[in-house]
This record gives structure tokens, sequence and C-alpha cells, in this order.
């Protein structure tokens, strides 16, 4: 069986086909007989139609943090009419081919599950039954005040109904965290919580909020629980991800990167493998399932 410390890097030079055909049989040898747990990020939802932060022609992000919304009504506005236009694209988006590979490399019993960076559910819908969703999911809502978890169906119905004119807007630009940018938020009707009048906000991690520490345990144990990690569609600047790498490699285990473009964790991967998510991991499911 390889060696897990050695990296090898499956590129895009003029013979891409060759490459990702050889970094994918290094991949199969790494991972076979191991059991596996995988991490993914934004990149395996581009091809269910969300775009990602920092791919090839992302648009310039300037995401509102925690510390924002808290402190302004005027920024929870704006927040609230983007990302109840945003929303209903996003519940629209529909399961890809990595997410459903993903859902059948679990079912076979060669991974022992998700850890997910997204918010957008894919992986339950795609048949995952064990997912931890690190950075909350945008079906959720919390009250701030007193705790009151809502369905989002049940808020943004009552949106749209408190906020008519929002419901035929000329353009909707979907965002990675599922909202959109709208300029006229004067007259928008910010929902209260219905039990104790409190702020409410997506159940999601904002920029300059904390993963909750239940939840990154869980991640963790997943993790721990594996010879071999996964890590598909992430490049790994957000510390929650690289902290789970690093309890990987703690642990000894190979690790195998998808994503295109550069990561931060590619010089101590196993193999990196530079390329496409669902393509590539609907190819190891083929392989893995007939090793």
């Amino acid at each position: 069986m390889p060696d897990p410390a050695t990296t090898h890097v499956a590129g895009p030079p003029a013979d891409h086909g060759a490459a990702l055909d050889r970094g994918l049989d290094e991949a199969v040898a790494v991972l076979r007989g191991r059991r596996v747990a995988v991490l993914t990020g934004a990149g395996v939802s581009t091809d269910s139609g969300i775009p990602d932060y920092r791919g090839e022609g992302a648009p310039v992000r300037h995401p509102m943090t925690f510390q924002q919304f808290v402190a302004s009504e005027e920024r929870r506005k704006r927040y609230w009419a983007g990302s109840h236009l945003g929303y209903r694209a996003f519940a629209s988006a529909r399961p890809n081919p990595g997410h459903r590979a993903l859902a059948a490399l679990e079912e076979a019993g060669i991974t022992n599950g998700v850890v997910t960076q997204n918010v957008d559910g894919l992986h339950l819908r795609a048949g995952s039954a064990r997912v931890v969703d690190l950075h909350g999911t945008v079906d959720r809502v919390v009250c701030l005040d007193c705790g009151q978890e809502f369905a989002r169906d049940t808020i943004a119905a009552r949106m749209a109904l408190e906020n008519p004119w929002l419901e035929h807007p000329e353009e909707v630009r979907l965002n990675p965290d599922g909202d959109v940018e709208v300029s006229d938020i004067d007259s928008f009707e910010v929902p209260a919580c219905t039990v104790c009048g409190g702020v409410l906000k997506p159940d999601v991690v904002f920029f300059g909020e904390f993963v909750p520490v239940e939840r990154f345990a869980e991640a963790k144990a997943m993790v721990q629980g594996a010879e071999a990690l996964v890590i598909a569609g992430s490049s790994l600047v957000v510390n929650s991800g690289i902290r789970l790498l690093e309890a990987a490699l703690r642990r000894k285990a190979a690790v195998v990167i998808v994503n295109r473009g550069v990561t931060k964790g590619d010089a101590r991967a196993s193999v990196k493998l530079n390329a496409g998510t669902s393509e590539t991991l609907a190819r190891l499911l083929e392989r893995l399932v007939d090793a």
C-alpha cells in the first residue's frame, strides 16, 4: 500500500486525462481497504448551480459578519431581504453525481458519512445517512434570544406575506451562501421570533462566529474514526477544515484531495486530484465498489 506521506498531484497539463487516470489509480490504491471519512466544500455543489466563493470566476464577496448582523437592524434588513430571494433559488437546487456518489460510498460501507462545510442540505437529499453540517443549514432558523428553532419555509412564508414586493424581483443572482444583493430594503419587514419577539437568524455559521463545540466534536470524531480522509471541493481556507485535516494527519491517515485549483492542504496530501468533484467522485465510486 502506498505511503500516505507521499504526495502525488494530478494537475491540468496538456495530458490532463492521462494525469487524472494516474491520479485516480493512486487514490484508489491509497483508499482501498481503509475506512474513509469525507469533508466537502462549496466545489461539490457547483454542478448543482450553487456558485463557490473562491473558484475561477467567483464573484467578489463581502459577506456580512455575525457582529454586523447583531448590531444593526438595517444590516438585518439587508441580509434577510437578500436571503429570502436567494433561499428560493437555493432550495430548488438538486443533488449532482458527486453528492450521489458519496451517498453510495456510505451505503457500500466504504465511508462513515460526510462532514460538509456547505449549508445547502444536498448531501441529505442525495441519500447520505450520516451528515455533519459543520456550518449549519439554511433550511433552519433560530432565535438568538430564546433559542427557539423554526423551519425556514415557515419564515419564508411570513416574509412573502409581509413583503409582497419581494416576490417578483427583476433579477436574482445567487451567492454561495444562498443570498442575493438587494438595494432597496427600507420598507422591508424583518421577521421576529413568534415566541419572544427576539432576533431571528438562519442556523448557519456567519463569518466571525464559531462552529458550535458539539458539532465540531462530532465532525472530529468522524475523522478520527477513519483511516483515510477524502477532501472534496474545499480550498481549506476556513479554519475548521484545516483543523480536521490536521486531526487526520495526527492519526497518520491517508489524505486524498479533490479540488480544482490549489488548496492549503496540497503539500500534505497523499494524492491531490486537480479536477471537478462530480466526475472524480463518481469514478472513485466505480473503482472502490468494484475493488
